[in-house]
């Protein structure tokens, strides 16, 4: 399955940036796996200093980022999971700002967090891998908008390269 065809109304607008940020000509397997060399690469050479830092009152930690990557595709393999299985029911979302301080993000190593990471990604590898043609064009609905299960995917990929990008330009 690749990127190219994933349309324009299988997601609401909101997500375009994370679409349009995930690998080109890639499938959602290839473009999970790259994206999680580049997490791993970026965070497995920080410091302590680096990891607690925060560019602004209020910002993250790259620690709390990473984590709020991780919940981030929990939340959305739960929705992939319900949809490819024709769950009709609504999903509500979620605010992620909410999520972080409860996290306790800052209070552990950097080795449980990568752990934590590389476990929900395999996770995420063996539920998008297990998902047919027709499982990955379903539709369903989460916080009152339409989404496939193979824009999920992308999203997923997409939205963990938008804060690594974030992450080297204002972390570093």
């Amino acid at each position: 399955m690749f990127k190219e065809e994933v349309s324009s109304n299988e997601y609401a607008d909101f997500y375009s940036n994370y679409i349009n940020l995930a690998p080109q000509n890639k499938s959602i397997l290839d473009s999970l796996a790259l994206s999680a060399k580049d997490i791993l690469s970026f965070y497995s050479d920080l410091s302590d200093k680096k990891l607690l830092y925060r560019y602004a009152e209020g910002k993250w930690t790259l620690k709390e980022m990473l984590v709020h990557i991780i919940d981030t595709e929990r939340i959305f393999n739960y929705r992939a999971l319900r949809f490819a299985r024709k769950d009709s029911a609504t999903l509500h979302g979620f605010e992620q700002d909410d999520y972080v301080p409860y996290s306790n993000a800052n209070n552990r190593t950097l080795e449980s967090l990568l752990e934590e990471y590389t476990a929900v990604r395999k996770a995420t590898t063996t539920l998008f891998a297990s998902f047919d043609k027709d499982n990955l064009k379903r539709i369903g609905y989460a916080s009152n908008n339409a989404i496939s299960v193979r824009a999920i995917g992308f999203i997923i990929s997409g939205h963990e390269i938008h804060h690594l990008k974030i992450a080297k330009e204002r972390y570093m």
